[in-house]
């Protein structure tokens, strides 16, 4: 498969780049993806909720009253859930485990699986490079503006660069990406993916030598 160049004014050139095939020319399966994308939802997930149960209230060390002779209902300790201020039955804890396993050699498929889909579906933007003089939002945007992308994008680095990190994220529905650090829910949550053509050679070596 072979993919248009642009450059940085959103012109595109005469010259071509070819897609590899083990990458970008994978057949779909949506439930694969679709595991790998929960698994990743699963793993970020922070647990902050957290609810005392009767061990851990305060107060509680002796019986509020004689079991017999008061009229009232028998009570051993006020740190009973059916108490106010007392324990949470079954409240949320922080031992709960949501991780979930998949294996390097799904993720990946999942990765390339994403990955063909979006150039089909023109939805990869190939540069012949991507530089800014200094880390102003504008000048990216700019950018962004004059390329053939509607919607949000991913913008994904053959290497890490400072300059236009900075300046790109502090723009609605764009981030920047190291090509390394690619995973499926970061390309399935941008609609389109611009990346240098150094990118695509930095995806080959990082995901086909693994």
């Amino acid at each position: 498969m072979k993919a248009s160049i642009y450059n940085q004014n959103g012109k595109k050139l005469e010259e071509s780049i070819t897609l590899p095939k083990e990458i970008f020319d994978v057949k779909m399966n949506a439930d694969l993806v679709h595991q790998v994308a929960v698994a990743q939802m699963a793993n970020k997930r922070r647990i902050i909720a957290k609810a005392k149960n009767r061990s851990e209230v305060s107060g509680g060390g002796r019986k509020p009253w004689r079991q017999k002779g008061t009229g009232r209902a028998r009570h051993g300790s006020i740190r009973s859930p059916i108490w106010r201020h007392g324990g949470v039955t079954f409240g949320p804890q922080t031992d709960v485990v949501f991780k979930k396993e998949i294996s390097k050699k799904m993720r990946r498929k999942a990765l390339f699986m994403v990955l063909t889909s979006k150039a089909k579906k023109e939805r990869l933007i190939v540069l012949d490079d991507l530089k800014i003089e200094s880390p102003k939002t504008k000048l990216m945007a700019d950018i962004f503006n004059k390329l053939p992308v509607k919607g949000s994008r991913l913008v994904i680095l053959p290497k890490k660069d400072e300059t236009i990190i900075k300046a790109t994220r502090n723009i609605s529905k764009t981030k920047s990406e190291l090509a390394q650090n690619l995973n499926v829910l970061d390309l399935l949550s941008f609609n389109y993916l611009i990346l240098p053509k150094d990118s695509i050679k930095t995806i080959k070596e990082t995901f086909l030598k693994e």
